[in-house]
């Protein structure tokens, strides 16, 4: 980080270890080990010296960040809130608190506590005057034409997104492209420059390229590194899960068109069509649909195209390349959550 020049990245997004401070191995009901965090990357000899270590590339973050930049850090209740005081007293400014709400956490084998089945994200701005981006429409259409809240519902990585080498899992923390989709579609524009200083298996970068902005990724560890290269040269889409049985309309949770998009069911940029093949409109990168001059969610870009008061797009629209219904996509995505 030392070595990049000052106020030259528009977005930092850090994954910093956890300091989880393990004493012993972990094991399910029946025996088995699970795969935690391990790893000497890990581990620090005190509070003080992880702390020591926060405040100095923090230190480096508010150098290379733009003035109208951003950060992210993550982190759980290991660290997150030590994290957090060093924002504070490095001069950064909290915008938001984010609680990434996962769907399917690991439980808690022991009995002895609360399931830990969140983390948090801090979202800060340089400073209190800092004129930061905030995508607040492309949030709202993501959302489908309501405000973003700052509790997110996202799974972890499973099944096809998991990656693994040799059958084992290449990192232990891995998270998820819907989580950075989400972030870099929020705060960047497509051209800026992300860092990702703690980049491990390359999610960020997955995630910037496919978006079309520009990133850069720091990691020590050369095992990550050869993952990371190979990921994002290939960019592996997403795997939505197995279908599972439909449930009822009424007890069927909600989802949101742009979940889809963020979580690579639906690619931006992809065309979607009428059964009839009469209508044909684009995806865009926050979940809105383009049609001609029209603009808005499936369900008004579906009542324009009808001329009607009101369209359910879900069983309107489907994907052209394949003619697939974006309502089979849903319950692909509800099979998954």
């Amino acid at each position: 980080m030392a070595e990049l020049p000052a106020k030259s990245v528009d977005l930092i997004f850090a994954d910093p270890p956890y300091n989880l401070q393990l004493a012993q191995a972990l094991h399910r009901p029946e025996g088995g080990e699970v795969d935690a965090v391990n790893d000497a990357w890990d581990k620090f000899d005190s509070f003080a010296s992880y702390d020591d270590f926060t405040r100095r590339w923090l230190a480096e973050a508010h150098r290379i960040l733009k003035d109208d930049g951003t950060i992210w850090t993550i982190g759980s209740y290991h660290n997150i809130f030590r994290v957090g005081t060093a924002l504070q007293d490095m001069g950064f400014w909290v915008l938001n608190d984010i609680v990434w709400r996962k769907a399917n956490p690991m439980p808690n084998f022991k009995g002895t506590r609360f399931t830990n089945a969140h983390e948090t994200l801090i979202w800060c701005a340089k400073s209190d005057t800092a004129r930061y981006k905030f995508n607040y429409q492309a949030m709202k259409a993501l959302n489908e034409e309501l405000q973003m809240r700052s509790d997110w519902l996202l799974p972890i990585c499973t099944g096809g997104e998991r990656i693994k080498v040799d059958g084992i899992k290449a990192h232990p923390t891995q998270k998820p492209e819907a989580l950075l989709y989400r972030v870099l579609l929020a705060c960047t524009e497509p051209g800026d420059i992300v860092l990702d200083p703690f980049f491990g298996t390359g999610t960020t970068g997955a995630v910037a390229k496919l978006l079309g902005r520009h990133w850069i990724g720091i990691e020590r560890e050369a095992k990550y590194v050869a993952v990371a290269e190979r990921r994002i040269a290939e960019l592996l889409p997403l795997s939505g899960g197995d279908m599972a049985v439909t449930q009822s309309k009424r007890a069927a949770p909600r989802v949101a068109f742009g979940a889809l998009v963020e979580t690579g069911l639906i690619r931006p940029g992809a065309m979607l069509t009428d059964a009839r093949r009469r209508h044909r409109a684009r995806v865009r990168p926050d979940g809105s649909l383009e049609m001609g001059e029209t603009a808005g969610s499936i369900h008004q870009c579906g009542a324009a195209a009808q001329n009607a008061p009101s369209c359910n797009g879900w069983t309107f629209w489907l994907v052209e390349e394949g003619m697939v219904p974006l309502e089979t996509l849903r319950e692909k995505y509800r099979a998954s959550a």
